[in-house]
């Protein structure tokens, strides 16, 4: 677990927080966690690295992508109250990471500008060593001004561990890689093409194993896919709105997230800054929207839940706060219960 601050959190569990140190953002910052209330209380933050807009946590070592140009991963030491680097940032061989996982002893980064998935196995400390493998996307869509080239925007391990699986927002795809322990290397192993001009940007898997969820930035809809982890194949199924019919003006939708026991699905959507509300039946294969909610600020970023999965937190970019929500048991419906300042948050984790 991370470090214990004031050690308000349920068994020593806190949130981090990612920010753009470009728009103003104090880098890192670390808060104890009330599992009573579900109030954060920023305890530290670190600006050593610039725009860690995303993050991932093993243990007392939290990892963070720096979102630049240059494109690199930092660590950090989080035992205590405020994040402390370990060591100068490793490149990550790509442009413009914006997510990061962890997956059979390596960290893996999906590079948005340069449209590539880095892998760069951990050392013994828990620190990123140099890159192993730099698999680049091919390919294009057809909206011309962000689809011209590949936008690797999300990477992560299935659930069964075998597969890792790469979101393309420029491909109008998602890949799927067998990932060597031994060696780090990163190999294709299949493409899953999605309606064009979707522009696919973030991915959930249900607690089964069996289904997952895209959630596409460019229209405002969710792609339900049946997952075949024994022979690492996702199929689409069907697409739902993540908007109310008659919605007008942008609505760019940025993450989601599904329920513990398979009940519900919520997406961040920005433009209209809503939370989305999604019931899925009992296998997993249909979503319906029955709801949308404000989301307590202005383009919500991140969204995750918390350790007891009855809280929802957002990352509102733009007015620089972090906001929960109190979930409703049968309806799964959010009340908003709180916020703190957070400038130009992009991320919330636990751990």
């Amino acid at each position: 677990m991370g470090g214990t601050g004031t050690d308000q959190g349920l068994n020593g569990v806190r949130a981090y927080i990612g920010s753009f140190t470009s728009a103003g953002g104090r880098g890192v910052l670390a808060a104890d966690w009330d599992r009573e209330t579900g109030a954060l209380t920023v305890t530290g933050a670190s600006d050593a690295v610039a725009d860690p807009s995303f993050l991932a946590l093993a243990g007392p070592v939290l990892h963070a992508v720096s979102e630049t140009d240059a494109g690199a991963v930092a660590a950090f030491d989080v035992t205590g109250p405020t994040p402390r680097p370990l060591g100068a940032p490793v490149p990550a061989d790509g442009a413009g990471p914006t997510h990061l996982a962890l997956a059979a002893g390596h960290l893996l980064t999906a590079n948005y500008t340069s449209g590539s998935v880095t892998a760069l196995p951990l050392a013994e400390d828990g620190t990123a060593r140099p890159a192993t493998t730099v698999l680049r996307h091919e390919g294009s869509g057809p909206v011309a001004d962000r689809q011209s080239s590949p936008h690797a925007h999300q990477v992560l391990p299935d659930p069964s561990g075998n597969w890792v699986v790469s979101v393309d927002l420029g491909t109008d795809s998602v890949r799927i890689c067998a990932l060597d322990p031994a060696t780090g290397r990163l190999t294709l192993h299949g493409e899953t093409r999605l309606r064009p001009g979707t522009g696919p940007r973030h991915l959930a898997f249900h607690p089964d194993g069996a289904h997952a969820y895209v959630l596409n930035e460019l229209e405002p809809t969710l792609t339900v896919c049946r997952w075949d982890a024994a022979e690492g194949v996702l199929e689409p199924l069907a697409e739902t709105p993540v908007v109310p019919e008659g919605t007008t003006g942008p609505s760019y939708p940025s993450e989601v997230v599904v329920a513990p026991d398979g009940r519900f699905l919520w997406a961040a959507v920005r433009g209209d800054d809503t939370l989305a509300v999604l019931a899925l039946d009992t296998d997993g294969a249909e979503a319906r929207l029955v709801a949308t909610v404000p989301c307590g600020g202005t383009w919500p970023r991140d969204l995750t839940l918390d350790p007891s999965g009855s809280r929802l937190y957002a990352a509102n970019e733009r007015s620089g706060d972090v906001t929960w929500f109190t979930l409703d048991p049968d309806t799964g419906i959010p009340s908003r219960a709180g916020a703190i300042e957070a400038p130009a948050a992009s991320c919330v984790i636990f751990g």
